[in-house]
């Protein structure tokens, strides 16, 4: 079960984390001595190649896998399992399909401790935050995917994480969809200023979201380079800066890795 972790700020640490997979004993490690800070109210995103270990670690921030060396700390305190103060979100939306759009949200306030009346407060505003405001009532089958992917991050937001992380939220959209939800997971961190980590394959999103970019390179996994945006805001694509600095992460991105890593 889940609980509220009380913590005095949103500053996330890794140091020296390394992963295997269970019988994986005699191949290269999917994460090797990874070390990275975020801080309070940063919006980080991770970007490399399939296999390169981006969902793994993400996985080990969330809590959902304690089987790794080193430490990862949230506020001061070691990650040891899954906690209300973290959210995530995945690639596939993962609604219930017998609920509607405001149980699908509730569903993550279980157990939060809350009455009935704070629940159903805290679910209309964020179906309001996410612009869903009068399809409280649809169910996952009415939504279209963009539609359905805004319930995931409303239930991602609704416990009030002071980290939320986001695994290809928008990876199974089409691109105008995306596009636009990536508009509104912008507005979304300046409206609420809690700390985000984003894992993407796409170099595009993470320049046009991210505070910073997180290269990371392929077995072993381990961060290649950090690469501060600074660009101003709102970010255009077709700004000659956004493209330079686009181009350059990407070049990183696409270095080929040994034909041996695992996917």
């Amino acid at each position: 079960m889940a609980t509220v972790s009380v913590s005095r700020t949103s500053e996330l640490n890794l140091h020296h984390v390394s992963k295997r997979f269970a019988g994986d004993d005699r191949t290269l490690p999917v994460l090797d001595r990874i070390d990275l800070s975020v801080k309070s109210g940063e919006f980080v995103a991770i970007v490399g190649a399939s296999g390169c270990g981006k969902s793994t670690l993400l996985r080990l921030i969330a809590g959902l896998d304690d089987q790794f060396d080193g430490d990862i700390e949230f506020g001061g305190e070691r990650i040891r399992t899954t906690d209300l103060a973290r959210g995530i979100v995945f690639q596939d939306h993962r609604l219930f399909p017998w609920l509607n759009v405001e149980q699908n949200i509730a569903v993550a306030l279980k157990n939060s401790g809350r009455s009935k009346e704070e629940k159903r407060r805290a679910v209309a505003e964020h179906i309001a935050l996410v612009g869903l405001k009068g399809y409280e009532g649809h169910h996952p089958h009415q939504l279209s995917g963009g539609m359905a992917q805004r319930v995931a991050i409303a239930r991602g937001l609704v416990n009030r994480p002071k980290l939320l992380l986001l695994d290809e939220p928008f990876g199974a959209l089409d691109a105008l969809t995306r596009s636009r939800l990536q508009i509104e997971l912008r507005r979304i961190w300046e409206h609420e200023r809690i700390t985000m980590v984003l894992v993407t394959h796409d170099v595009d999103e993470a320049v046009f979201l991210a505070d910073r970019v997180v290269v990371m390179q392929a077995r072993p996994g381990r961060i290649g380079k950090v690469v501060k945006v600074g660009l101003q805001r709102p970010r255009s694509r077709s700004d000659a800066a956004f493209v330079r600095l686009r181009d350059e992460i990407l070049a990183d991105v696409s270095v080929p890795h040994d034909a041996t890593a695992v996917a």
